[in-house]
């Protein structure tokens, strides 16, 4: 990667309102450490952060050069499930271990034909939607979390 591009080494958490430039990114996109990314400004600029980090739309990326890249979530195609047993569903969303975004009345995970179909064999509507996909993070961690360990 070029020496002369900017160099983000700090996130701001909900610091993307003052942003810039904005860079939109998708749930696999948000999950990173050191990439090459392009702000809406048509500036590219490298993100090298000191660990792997789950960066949610509203964070901003401080660069060296002074600009703030603000994150937006980018819509992906996602399932929206909804029917008369929305907590059974999320049960076994969770125990594939799939991300789920938790709605009120309604539950988001990513386009997995096979827990669609399974979930419509449980009695849920399923739905194909485009849409930015935030799911719940991790219970024993901010943002995602990655196996079993529980330190």
């Amino acid at each position: 990667m070029s020496a002369d591009l900017p160099v983000a080494r700090k996130l701001e958490r909900g610091f993307a309102g003052a942003a810039d430039a904005h860079v939109t990114l998708d749930y696999a996109g948000r999950f990173l450490r050191r990439r090459r990314l392009l702000g809406s400004d048509g500036q590219p600029f490298l993100v090298d952060l000191p660990q792997t980090v789950s960066v949610e739309e509203g964070d901003a990326f401080l660069c060296d050069d002074g600009r703030t890249i603000g994150v937006e979530a980018a819509s992906e195609d996602l399932f929206e499930i909804s029917g008369p047993a929305i907590t059974r569903y999320a049960w076994h969303i969770g125990n594939r271990h799939q991300p789920c975004e938790i709605l009120p009345d309604r539950l988001r995970i990513q386009n997995d034909p096979v827990i669609g179909r399974m979930l419509e064999g449980l009695g849920a509507s399923v739905v194909t939607i485009s849409a930015p996909f935030t799911p719940e993070g991790g219970a024993y961690g901010h943002g995602r979390t990655h196996g079993h360990s529980h330190e």
